[in-house]
């Protein structure tokens, strides 16, 4: 067989777009071109399968190679194409059975021995392929990420040989267990810990139970950012929507956040607008460098103080 399909997933935001891996391998000088708006990671990409592919046993085509990422309109950015990248050249090649990867998605960045990488975004991907009714194969470091989505079937792997000798049927993987993190309860800043401020304490609480905006106002050192700052600790719990909503956010920004706790954020007042929701062409970006309102999904914010900050909060709010 001189083509192969594989699949796999984009991120967007907080949507993990299909995209279908097309490989084709015909006569003609030894090349091998990556088509379909691929980034800077993805085109370095042919380096890293190569030595992969030669260092996993396998043998790396002397023909010409085509590779095309569709949609062709979508960029594709990242190292995560690695891998099916690899599988795809394999079964193309006639390396790998045809059809073995029916109803299988693939994620990970392949090392220059095969080794398989963690990738960020892990949680968007697993939910958009959990909605697809596929299976996952990823790289076992994101594979307890992946586990957290309920009813899902999840096969981790170390290395580009074990996912080969799985489609090979060789070697099955055995499904990664399905254990959903703890959620933690506890809040670096409770309001418990707040003596006295009956009165702004019985606020914070009517707003916690109603789901209320609240405006602290006073002379600097009364404790309006020490209560605004416990406020997530009474708010009612996430739900599970929530608690995958708040994890993805966390997950493609590629930072660490309890599982299960609110989101609690502090912009100054003089933050630009810019500042508050992010700048850049993608949302990922977004999220990576100026994430506060991403943040806020589910959680709750604090502006330190109000004055000159109005005119961006409503430009925003519309």
């Amino acid at each position: 067989m001189s083509f192969a399909k594989i699949y796999t997933r984009g991120l967007l935001g907080l949507h993990a777009p299909l995209i279908e891996v097309e490989v084709h391998v015909s006569s003609g000088m030894p090349s091998l071109t990556i088509v379909g708006l691929p980034e800077a990671a993805v085109r370095e990409s042919k380096d890293r399968v190569r030595s992969a592919i030669l260092n996993s046993g396998f043998q790396f085509p002397t023909k010409r190679l085509t590779i095309n990422l569709a949609p062709a309109d979508l960029p594709k950015d990242g190292s995560r194409l690695d891998l099916p990248i690899a599988l795809g050249i394999l079964v193309a090649s006639g390396q790998l059975p045809e059809n073995c990867t029916d109803n299988l998605e693939f994620i990970g960045e392949l090392a220059l021995d095969g080794q398989l990488r963690p990738v960020t975004g892990i949680l968007s991907i697993a939910i958009a392929c959990q909605q697809a009714q596929h299976q996952l194969i990823l790289p076992s470091p994101n594979a307890q990420e992946a586990s957290q989505l309920p009813d899902f079937q999840v096969f981790a792997a170390n290395h580009l040989q074990e996912v080969c000798a799985h489609l090979a049927q060789a070697e099955t993987l055995t499904p990664f267990k399905t254990s959903p993190l703890d959620q933690h309860s506890f809040y670096k800043f409770d309001l418990a810990d707040v003596k006295g401020q009956l009165r702004p304490r019985r606020a914070l609480e009517i707003a916690a139970a109603g789901g209320h905006s609240l405006l602290f106002r006073g002379p600097p050192g009364t404790g309006k950012t020490l209560l605004a700052s416990r406020l997530a600790s009474i708010l009612p719990p996430l739900n599970t929507q929530e608690n995958l909503e708040v994890a993805s956010i966390y997950s493609i920004a590629n930072a660490n956040h309890p599982f299960g706790q609110r989101p609690f954020r502090a912009p100054h007042h003089t933050a630009s607008a810019i500042a508050l929701v992010g700048g850049g062409c993608h949302l990922q970006t977004t999220m990576r460098h100026s994430k506060q309102l991403c943040d806020l999904e589910n959680g709750n914010d604090s502006i330190l103080r109000e004055k000159q900050f109005c005119t961006v909060v409503l430009s925003f709010s519309i």
